[in-house]
């Protein structure tokens, strides 16, 4: 199992900071999602700046979430 996501910082390019609950810091890049489905509110900045972490992992306030182990295994060390 991988690490939870312990705090979430959205920065711009729609790229996320990640804090995971082992230490590690990493980014993890969301905007291949962005417009589709359920994660097109997200194009709006202000909204993709919304996100909080939500039970390990992330989510936005329309119910968007991602899984912790995507976030962790397709994201990149800080």
């Amino acid at each position: 199992m991988n690490p939870r996501v312990k705090s979430v910082k959205a920065e711009s390019n729609y790229v996320l900071l990640l804090e995971f609950a082992n230490g590690e810091m990493k980014r993890f890049d969301v905007s291949p999602y962005i417009g589709k489905g359920i994660f097109a509110p997200l194009s709006d900045e202000t909204f993709f700046r919304k996100v909080r972490v939500f039970l390990g992992s992330i989510q936005w306030p329309n119910g968007a979430d991602l899984c912790p182990d995507t976030l962790y295994l397709d994201s990149t060390s800080v």
